[in-house]
This record gives C-alpha cells, structure tokens and sequence, in this order.
C-alpha cells in the first residue's frame, strides 16, 4: 500500500492518498481493498474516517485514533474550522486571475450533484475560492490552467462542479468533465501513450487546530503522476506547442 505517513500524534494520523483507492469500499466493494481496512491492518489498531477524498483524487487525508478524537475532528470539519487546500488542472480559461464561486449545489441523480436552480428546495450553500497560479494556451486540448482552490464549505464533488459551472471543467474528470484522460498528442507530443489517467485533482494541504491546541499543517507533496504531468507540461513550452504564463 502506497499511502505515506504525513503526521502522527497519539489521537490523529495524516497520510497522503493514492489516486485509485476509495477511502472506505463503495457498494458491491470488498472492504479489504479500501484505505481505512488497509491503515488499520498495516498499523494494527482501528481508524475512524473523518473525511473523504474522490477515488481518483490523491492528498492529505486525516483518519482519527480514538472515538473522541473522531468526535472533534467532525466538529471542525462541521463548523468550518479546517482549512483547505487544493491543486487542480482545468481544461478551459478560468474566469479571472483569482476570485470566488459562490454556487449552491444540488443532489442529483446516481449520486451526482449539480448546481441549484435559482430558489431551488433543498440547496446546499457552496463556495470555493480559487488562485490560476499557470496557464498554458495554444495546445490541440484548448487552454489548461493550474489552479489553487480553497473550497470553504465542504460540499460532495463541489471543486468538481464548480470548476465545471465556469466552464473550466477539470482536464480528467469523466463525470464533470468532458475527458477520461489527456494523450500525449494533445500536447503536441507524437509518442503514443497516456499523459494523464486519473483525475487532475489534489489535496496539497489541510490546515486545523491539533488536539493540544496549537495549530497544525500538513501537507501532501505531489505524486509522481501528478509531477510527470507538470513536467509534460512545460516540455510542451519548450518544444514550442504552447505557450505559458
């Protein structure tokens, strides 16, 4: 099992997810194969899950050691008081340098969410704040840009659906967006192959008050996948594919 240790202390562990393993077993899942049985057959003593990643999204993920400790990390996450932070690749303009999406987000249909309609019953408040650190235009998949998202509500999918709702859907995201994967003809490259597989999202940091009282960061460095993609990247810059800034 691939999934670093982060940080530990006697109530809390942080490790970094792999892309590829759900947190705990979808329906018709084996239990064994998630990362909950996985950590606490390795480590040999129960987690309590106290939030979940997308199978496909890799990052900081916190499992708790002790029920009170599960206890106050769900009062956090509930009350707002954990920071977070992302890394996301998004095939599409954003549409400024910075700013916010403030969209209500709705349940839909096989587990899917949606943006509200304009007075909709049931919608769920959702905001995410968003940074374009990189952009790169002129590539035959349209313009990609690199962005620092820092969702402030904590909705399911929300990046997902938000990044979709500006028309800057994520470059791999099957359900949101409009690809499954990103060849390396896409960016100018006449090898054949996969540049990127799985979705370009990433949990890079998480920021909330440890269980002594002091404030804690822990932070996920990018994958190998994730650091090959950037590289595929720029190598399109320099061979002349496509332009950056």
């Amino acid at each position: 099992m691939n999934a670093p240790l982060l940080y530990e202390d006697a109530s809390m562990i942080a490790v970094s997810k792999p892309a590829g393993m759900v947190v705990i077993p979808a329906r018709g899942e084996e239990t064994a194969l998630c990362l909950q049985a996985a950590l606490e057959a390795s480590r040999g003593e129960k987690l309590w899950v106290v939030h979940r990643l997308d199978r496909d999204t890799s990052g900081v993920l916190l499992f708790a050691r002790t029920a009170g400790e599960h206890r106050r990390l769900n009062g956090l996450f509930e009350g707002r008081q954990v920071q977070k932070r992302y890394l996301a690749w998004t095939r599409g303009a954003m549409p400024a340098d910075e700013g916010v999406i403030d969209a209500a987000l709705h349940p839909a249909r096989k587990g899917k969410m949606r943006p509200a309609l304009p007075g909709e019953e049931g919608a769920l408040p959702s905001r995410t704040r968003y940074r374009v650190l990189r952009r790169w235009e002129g590539l035959k998949c349209g313009t990609l840009c690199a962005v620092e998202l820092s969702p402030e509500t904590g909705r399911q999918h929300q990046i997902r659906v938000h990044l979709r709702s500006v028309d800057a859907p994520l470059v791999v995201d099957p359900v949101y967006g409009r690809a499954a994967k990103v060849e390396n003809t896409e960016l100018g490259n006449d090898d054949p192959g996969v540049t990127l597989g799985r979705l370009s999202l990433h949990a890079s940091r998480i920021v909330l008050t440890s269980s002594s009282g002091s404030t804690l960061a822990i932070e996920a460095p990018l994958p190998d996948d994730l650091v090959a993609w950037q590289a595929a990247l720029e190598d399109a810059v320099q061979r002349g594919a496509c332009t950056a800034r």
